[in-house]
């Protein structure tokens, strides 16, 4: 694959300001969005819901779902397209794996989204952590779907390994953008390296995971290099694809070239099916963990860690323990 040099440019001047009628966003009339905001608060935690500015995430904390943003709240990458702060990041928090696992517990969720910033001033990135917040879930809540956003570790496949061994059901590391596009959208990435961690992350558990990715459309991407991607997913094994509109978080932040019609995005969610996604979300406000739960990990892939989970504790495997969440009508056509 070619590799495109750090001097490019993308002129502000096309950005768009006016946003179309389909960009909309629900505000919070759930006393469910109080109440899951009051528990986050109350347990001290951070949410990428609110630091990265998602927009659904009033729609998210009405229902009781949240994606936890572990390691602090300082990102020591700084991304042309997120919102997240880039500063030295503070110590981690020991307690904080067991203030994720009573937040999971008190929410009664069945599905869990696990993220963090980048730390590459832990020469770990952050892996041990996550590790432990994996554990500590699911020790709180035995039968729950456990999904982690993580970034690259900078390839280390001793760090990447640490999270593999204590057995995610889905593992997402996100390409966000075209491979031309991304020496200008992520800081420090490298397109080939994310999609080698997708394609290790697998590989170190025998297969036993389901690999998750996803991209921003409207930055300046052409069709035929979106479909490369796809390709380029399905040749590491990558089996779940979220694509969903860039918006802009600040007039800092890299310009919306395009906004991305509906039409559109249905005609990738189409073609990603055809090359053989088992599960894809495509929309305009569609964000990695949106509707995370309506997405199940394939059901050889959740028998086969919910088993080797419990056989590492000595537990015997039954058909009561896998956690097989109801999809809603809408989704059907993703798992057929």
């Amino acid at each position: 694959m070619s590799h495109c040099g750090p001097k490019m440019r993308m002129d502000p001047a096309l950005h768009r300001e006016r946003k179309p009628e389909w960009i909309k966003v629900r505000l919070p009339n759930n006393p469910e969005f109080w109440s899951t905001k009051s528990l986050i608060t109350d347990l001290k935690l951070v949410t990428v819901c609110e630091e990265a500015q998602c927009p659904n995430r009033w729609e998210c904390w009405s229902q009781r779902t949240a994606t936890f943003m572990i390691a602090g709240e300082k990102c020591t990458r700084a991304c042309g397209f997120c919102a997240v702060k880039t500063a030295k990041p503070d110590a981690l928090e020991a307690d904080e794996p067991e203030r994720v696992a009573e937040a999971t517990r008190r929410m009664g969720l069945r599905h869990v989204v696990i993220t963090a910033v980048a730390r590459d001033d832990l020469r770990d990135g952050g892996a041990e952590h996550f590790k432990q917040t994996i554990e500590a879930v699911r020790e709180a809540c035995p039968s729950i779907i456990i999904e982690v956003l993580v970034p690259d570790f900078n390839d280390r496949d001793w760090a990447l390994q640490m999270v593999m061994d204590a057995r995610p059901h889905i593992f997402n590391h996100n390409i966000e953008t075209v491979e031309r596009l991304t020496p200008l959208v992520r800081s420090r990435a490298r397109y080939e390296r994310s999609l080698t961690v997708l394609q290790k992350a697998k590989r170190f558990v025998d297969g036993k995971v389901a690999t998750k990715s996803g991209m921003m459309l409207g930055l300046g991407e052409r069709k035929d290099e979106v479909i490369r991607a796809m390709d380029d997913l399905r040749t590491h094994d990558v089996t779940v694809l979220t694509l969903g509109q860039y918006l802009r978080p600040t007039p800092k932040h890299l310009p919306v070239v395009e906004y991305i019609t509906p039409e559109a995005f249905e005609e990738y969610k189409a073609i990603a099916l055809d090359k053989g996604f088992r599960h894809v979300a495509s929309g305009p406000l569609v964000r990695s963990s949106y509707h995370a739960a309506d997405f199940r990990p394939e059901l050889d892939v959740l028998e086969a860690i919910e088993a080797d989970v419990r056989a590492a504790k000595g537990l015997e495997l039954g058909p009561e323990h896998l956690p097989i969440p109801t999809l809603r009508p809408e989704f059907d056509r993703v798992t057929a």
